[in-house]
């Protein structure tokens, strides 16, 4: 069965940093792309971040680039997402997901076929 569980997530103040983590289990990660998605109250799900399989090329959303920086570490199962000098307008709800089916690598949420649950990320003074 396939899971992935999100975690890491918390209040920071603004300029603060968090790790997130996903932990994927029923499938190998080294095969497969691993979007980071977020959604903020009354707002559409927002493209993050995503990583690929054979080498580990990435993606960043516009509003991220220069301070978020996603990794995997295969022997771990396990996607992170780094989130440096972080803003209010970071705060969301963040998700990771799988793209099994074998798309292009990107940002659609719509070319994801596993999701997790969801971790809470609330950037506040």
């Amino acid at each position: 069965q396939v899971q992935l569980v999100e975690s890491g997530g918390g209040l920071v103040q603004p300029g603060g940093s968090l790790r997130l983590s996903c932990s994927a289990s029923g499938f190998r990660i080294v095969y497969y792309a691993i979007g980071w998605f977020r959604q903020a109250p009354g707002k559409e799900r927002e493209g993050v971040s995503c990583i690929g399989s054979s080498d580990s090329s990435a993606y960043y959303g516009d509003s991220v680039k220069g301070r978020f920086t996603i990794s995997r570490d295969n022997a771990k199962n396990t996607v992170y997402l780094q989130m440096n000098s972080l803003k209010p307008e970071d705060t969301a709800v963040y998700y990771c997901a799988a793209n099994i089916r074998g798309t292009p690598l990107g940002l659609t949420a719509a070319e994801y076929d596993y999701w997790g649950q969801g971790t809470q990320v609330t950037v506040s003074s």
